[in-house]
């Protein structure tokens, strides 16, 4: 037989040999296979999947109180009654109805305000109100904005589901009064002046009427 031939065939019966050497080490990719391993700590993967866990912080709390203070578990009470509760949300709001409560009251226009306010809150504005009236002073103002809107507190009375909402406002407005011949008494109607308030809103949480009531005003 040729040499060429010869080699040929030991060649052939080398590359033979390799082959199954090598299914039998690393196996076939045929059929099932077994799932890849998870991945190890520390990995994209798993930390992405640790991210994800049911019950985790509520960033609308913590963002707005310290987790574990008072004021969190109060707001963690309050969405337990009513998960549809957003404390962000709730802001928006108080920095509006601040707006209205304000204006109204520097105008002398109480009536819109009755769902706003509780009744000692809307019986001591009325008292101003009217005393204003007596004396013949008007007030003239502008609503320019708020500055800042900022949680300070909230309570929850878990056996009559209460909620209490206390809210700092820094607000912004020009203010006049001026006397019956329309003479400026006091204020500049050319200077914007900063207003604070801490003022304190109450509802009953799980209840169908979703309005807040200003029940208590500070600075």
């Amino acid at each position: 037989m040729d040499s060429a031939v010869i080699q040929l065939l030991v060649l052939a019966g080398i590359a033979v040999f390799l082959i199954l050497r090598l299914r039998s080490v690393l196996g076939t990719r045929e059929g099932y296979e077994r799932p890849p391993e998870p991945l190890p700590n520390g990995s994209a993967e798993n930390r992405r999947n640790f991210d994800v866990i049911e019950g985790g912080v509520d960033h609308d709390i913590t963002d707005h109180a310290p987790a574990g203070s008072a004021a969190a578990l109060a707001l963690a009470a309050m969405k337990r009654i009513e998960p549809d509760f957003h404390v962000g949300e709730f802001l928006g709001g108080a920095r509006q109805a601040y707006e209205m409560i304000v204006m109204g009251f520097e105008r002398g226009e109480l009536d819109d305000l009755v769902p706003l306010l509780s009744r000692d809150v809307f019986e001591s504005f009325d008292e101003v109100v009217q005393l204003r009236e007596r004396e013949g002073l008007t007030v003239e103002a502008n609503f320019v904005g708020v500055r800042e809107v900022k949680l300070v507190t909230a309570a929850f009375d878990s056996e009559r589901s209460e909620a209490e909402l206390t809210v700092r406002f820094v607000g912004e407005l020009t203010s006049v009064v001026r006397n019956r011949e329309g003479e400026i008494v006091e204020g500049d109607p050319n200077a914007v002046k900063q207003q604070r308030d801490v003022w304190t809103f109450a509802r009953s949480m799980g209840n169908d009427n979703p309005n807040w009531r200003l029940v208590a005003t500070g600075e």
